[in-house]
Formats: C-alpha cells, sequence, structure tokens
C-alpha cells in the first residue's frame, strides 16, 4: 500500500477508536451496574461501528488498488514512450531517465542517475545546450534546440531538445527534457545540401556550356554570313544588271541563288531550334491581327505557290480577329507551314487556310493540302529534328528543322499545334493560339512598308552616304548597289574610329555602319556620333552579319535606324535606305 493510502487508513481507524473511547465513556463504571437492555443496545452499536470501520477498510483497499494501477500505468507511458526523457536539478545532474533517453545514450538508467547532462553532449556542442538552457531561465518559455550526443560508445547521434522547467516534490527547481533521435533527417538534410551543390554545379557548368554554345553559334552564324553575303549580293547584282544576262547565264545565276537562299534558310533554322532549345529565345508577346498576318503571308508565299502550280484559298474576315503572339514568329510559323503545304503537294493541287474556334478561348489557323498525306507511322515521326519522313533523296529542298521549329515557337507563344492527315486525302496541319483583344493601335515599327518610291528625281541633289566596313568584298558590293543611285555619293571607312572622322568632317545624310570593326566596334562609334551634336542627327543603318536576335534588339536598344543584317536583300537594302534618307532630308 502506497504512504497516502496507509495514512489515510490509519486516520479512519483513529476515529473509529476515538468514537468507541467516546462510547465507552459514557458507559456507567461497572458493566454489572448496566442492564440487559442497555448491554443490548451498546453491542448492537459496536457491531454498527464495526461494520462501518470494514466499509471504510474495502473503500481504502480499492483505492489503494486503483492508485497502484495508475501509477503502473504512468511508469508504463514514461518508460516506453517514444521520445527520451530527463529530469535534470539545478546543478547538471540527471535526477531521472527513462527507457528511451537511456537507450538513446547506450547506457542503463542506473548509469544516468546523479550524472552530470553535459558528459553525454558532444563537447564543440555543448555551448548550444548551454545556451539553450540560459534562455529557457531568462525568458521562462520552453526551448528548442538541435545538437549532437554521445553515445557510450563513443558514437555520436543527432537529438532534438526540447527544454522546460518545472520543480521537484520538494518545491526546488528542475528542468524537464524530451530527447528525440533526429539523425536520419539530418542525414537526409546534409545528402539533400550535397545534392542542392552538386545541382548547382551541373547548372553553373550547363550555364557554361550554353554560353559557349550561343557564343559558337553567334560566331558560326558572323562567319557563315559573310561570304553569303558577297554570293548572294554580286548574284543579285548580276541578274538585275545591264544589259541582262543571257538564259545561259540567268540559269547559273539562278542555281547560285537558289543555293545561297537555301543555305542562309538552313542556317537561321539551325541558329532558332538552337536558340529554342537553348532557352535563349525570347519572345514579344501582344495582339497581333491575324487578318493582317494571313494577308502578308499570302503575298510572300503567293510566287512558290504560282511555281509549283497550286492553288491558294485564304479566309475572309467579317470583324476583326486578333491572337497573343509574337509578330515576327507567328509570320515564321505560317510561312513554314504554307511552304510545307505547298512543297509536298500534287502538281496542280489546293493550300486552304481556314479559321475557327479554338479550345479555352483559344483560335485555331488550319493549313489543309490535298497531297498525298502521312502514313500512322510517318506522323509519329514528325515534329523530330532533321527527320524528313524518307523525302532525303526527293527533288524537294528541305532541312527537316521547320517543323520542330514551329512546335517550339507555338509552345512558346503558349499554344498548340498538331495535325490530321490520311493518306491520298491530304494533311491538316494546325495550331492554336489565345484569342486577344484589339490594341489602340496595331501598327507595329517593324512592319514600316519598304516599298521604294515609283522613280527618284534625276535631278534631285546629290547625297552622301557613309559606309564603315572593313571587309573589302562587303565594300565592293555596297559600291555596286549604290552605282545604280546617280544622287548618291559613297564615302567609305575601314574602322570606326576613321568613320567617325569623316562623319563630323563630310556630314552625310546616311550612316551604313558594320558593327565588327578593328579598334572600336560599330556600337561604340554609334554612341560616340550620338554624343557628337554635330553628328547626332545623322541615321545610323547597322549592317552586320551578326544577326542573332539578341543581336538585332541590342542594336536597335542603342539607337540604330535600323538593324540590317547579311547577306544583303537588295530590294530591302535601298527601300531601308530611302526611309533613312528620307528622316535625314526632315531633320535638315
Amino acid at each position: 500500500m502506497s504512504d497516502e493510502g496507509s495514512s489515510a487508513a490509519h486516520a479512519m481507524r483513529r476515529r473509529a477508536e476515538d468514537l468507541t473511547r467516546e462510547r465507552m465513556a459514557q458507559l456507567p463504571q461497572g458493566m454489572q451496574a448496566l442492564s440487559p437492555e442497555a448491554m443490548q443496545q451498546l453491542m448492537h452499536e459496536l457491531r454498527v461501528h464495526q461494520i462501518e470501520l470494514e466499509m471504510q477498510n474495502d473503500e481504502l483497499r480499492r483505492v489503494q488498488r486503483e492508485l497502484e494501477a495508475s501509477r503502473a500505468r504512468y511508469f508504463d507511458l514514461y518508460d516506453l514512450a517514444p521520445i527520451g526523457y530527463l529530469t535534470i536539478g539545478e546543478n547538471g545532474l540527471i535526477l531521472e531517465a527513462n527507457l528511451i533517453a537511456a537507450t538513446l545514450l547506450g547506457v542503463s538508467r542506473s548509469e544516468l542517475v546523479k550524472r552530470p547532462i553535459a558528459r553525454f553532449i558532444v563537447k564543440a556542442q555543448q555551448d548550444v545546450y548551454y545556451q539553450c538552457r540560459k534562455r529557457l531561465l531568462e525568458t521562462g518559455q520552453a526551448q528548442t534546440c538541435e545538437l549532437q550526443v554521445l553515445q557510450s560508445e563513443g558514437t555520436e547521434l543527432w537529438v532534438k531538445l526540447n527544454i522546460s522547467t518545472a520543480q521537484a516534490n520538494d518545491g526546488s527547481p528542475v528542468l524537464r527534457v524530451m530527447l528525440g533521435d533526429i539523425s536520419e533527417r539530418r542525414f537526409l538534410d546534409q545528402a539533400l545540401q550535397q545534392t542542392n551543390l552538386k545541382l548547382e554545379n551541373a547548372v553553373q557548368v550547363a550555364d557554361k556550356a550554353n554560353q559557349a554554345k550561343s557564343e559558337f553559334l553567334s560566331g558560326m552564324s558572323h562567319e557563315l554570313r559573310s561570304p553569303l553575303n558577297a554570293i548572294l549580293g554580286f548574284a543579285q547584282l548580276m541578274e538585275s544588271g545591264t544589259p541582262a544576262p543571257t538564259p545561259n547565264q540567268q540559269a547559273s545565276i539562278d542555281q547560285i541563288l537558289r543555293g545561297g537562299w537555301y543555305l542562309l534558310t538552313l542556317v537561321n533554322e539551325i541558329l532558332d531550334l538552337a536558340l529554342i532549345e537553348s532557352g535563349k529565345l525570347s519572345l514579344s508577346l501582344e495582339p497581333v491581327s491575324l487578318t493582317e498576318k494571313l494577308l502578308d503571308c499570302q503575298a510572300m508565299i503567293e510566287p512558290q505557290a504560282q511555281k509549283n502550280d497550286i492553288h491558294l484559298s485564304f479566309p475572309t474576315f467579317e470583324q476583326p480577329c486578333f491572337v497573343e503572339a509574337d509578330r515576327t514568329r507567328l509570320k515564321q510559323v505560317i510561312v513554314n507551314l504554307l511552304s510545307n503545304a505547298i512543297k509536298y503537294n500534287r502538281v496542280g493541287g489546293n493550300v486552304n487556310v481556314t479559321y475557327g474556334a479554338g479550345a479555352e478561348g483559344r483560335i485555331r489557323i488550319n493549313v489543309c493540302d490535298n497531297g498525298p498525306g502521312l502514313r500512322p507511322e510517318q506522323l509519329e515521326q514528325l515534329f523530330q529534328p532533321f527527320n524528313r519522313l524518307g523525302q532525303e533523296g526527293g527533288s524537294q529542298e528541305g532541312t527537316g528543322i521547320g517543323l520542330i521549329v514551329c512546335k517550339r515557337l507555338v509552345e512558346m507563344m503558349d499554344g498548340v499545334i498538331g495535325v490530321h492527315s490520311s493518306v491520298g486525302v491530304g494533311s491538316v496541319f494546325w495550331f492554336e493560339l489565345k484569342r486577344a483583344n484589339a490594341p489602340q493601335s496595331t501598327a507595329s515599327a517593324d512592319e514600316l512598308p519598304l516599298a521604294l518610291p515609283a522613280s527618284v528625281p534625276p535631278e534631285s541633289a546629290p547625297r552622301t552616304l557613309l559606309y564603315v566596313e572593313d571587309n573589302p568584298a562587303n565594300v565592293a558590293l555596297v559600291e555596286q548597289i549604290i552605282a545604280r543611285r546617280p544622287n548618291l555619293r559613297l564615302l567609305r571607312a575601314g574602322n570606326g574610329t576613321g568613320g567617325v572622322a569623316l562623319a563630323r568632317m563630310h556630314q552625310p545624310e546616311v550612316i551604313l555602319m558594320d558593327i565588327n570593326l578593328p579598334g572600336i566596334t560599330g556600337l561604340q562609334a554609334l554612341k560616340m556620333l550620338q554624343e557628337d551634336p554635330a553628328t547626332q542627327h545623322i541615321p545610323v543603318l547597322a549592317l552586320s552579319a551578326n544577326a542573332m536576335p539578341h543581336d538585332i534588339a541590342k542594336g536597335l536598344a542603342a539607337g540604330f535606324f535600323h538593324y540590317l543584317t547579311k547577306p544583303i536583300k537588295v530590294d530591302e537594302f535601298m527601300a531601308v535606305l530611302e526611309l533613312a534618307l528620307d528622316a535625314a532630308q526632315k531633320t535638315e
């Protein structure tokens, strides 16, 4: 029986004995003086008190059993709890511990008692425990910390401590400490940190590789475009020269131009695909008029359709229709799908362009042909780079890149693309883009008309064009182009510094500037011209083989009036030059 139960029993027994003595004191001096009735009454009362005492003893025994069962349950819960419990005195000695705490520390409970808690904490981290205890005593609020403890065999184990204050039975302050094993979590954290570190290193390596790839592609683009500029530029001059080329010469020129433009297309598509795959291609999404864009694409593709005897059909729009897209890349997608529909059609075939409502507020554009169609196994291989579906040996030129570029571009514009095809019936290539509201102004600076004026007045005063270029072939090409304009005088400079000096001296109406120049770059020369009041009004055109999208964006942001890329398209070059001359005349 517990001390509390024993004390209660003794108290009740004393009460019963005191009551009996009181009754006995009331009796006459001699038992012989009692009457039979009084004696009978006394015996009855004694039996009643005896019964009450027995009942009280039964109740005390029941309470004692419950207390012992409760105490047993408490110790079971305390010892078998999933975390360790320690009671620590003011002097830092362990007063009490459960089985889990002893197991975590690798010793028996008897070995823990009366030993300092610091004995089981890794020396380098004992200050963590003392700081945690200090905060507890200062604030009175429970504290938490993580540290390593030492097991009996010297193994280090990560645990989490929850520390709070309490009072012992004698009223002295003690610490209640809960210990939880967090070794696995710390191991996972450390593994995660190492993985993240490896990922960061891998990302840095990938970034460097992408940067090297971009630089390589930019350099290759420049190196390929420079000779193509001479090939295609002089071929265009020969084609449009006086006297006109003979039929044999024209056939040769056609072959040169066809091969040159095809090579340029191949370069552009490879660069586009590389930029997309490396995440370097950026788009400018805005509301674009589908009506205007389809008309523009129709004008571009009709010569190819006529050459292949293909009939084109485009939709008519009763109301304006706008989609969320990048102007240039939307045009690229449509032209590519139309070009494929024409190339891989039958002689005298049809290509129909339709549009309609798509899913989730989108507009669907369909490019339908009645060509030979695609087999199921060919459909599975679509949108794979450099896969021409067995057309490699055919008469139609192609790279096998265009469709995968279209797919990536449509997806970057938050759209979807797909195809339906039946052998002997034809194919329908479609894509969907988000419908957009009409903008305040639909005109775009990059779509200014580049048409040449009907005629140039022969009596107009001579005007000066300064060309800053270090490549003799490019200079010779521009010389021959400008020679066809009798009212234009050409000045030449072989580097940026010389170009700035000539601009200050001769005040040309327009400056044509290469970007990669010896000494200072074309961008640096442009800045010098802009900062000089004597030359800051002169329109400066960039003409460069640096044709990557970020090169063009950088040039336009720097302040070039227009950014032309090599190879030169003579008609486009002359149209842009005319715009610059008009702008120069307005500032005079």
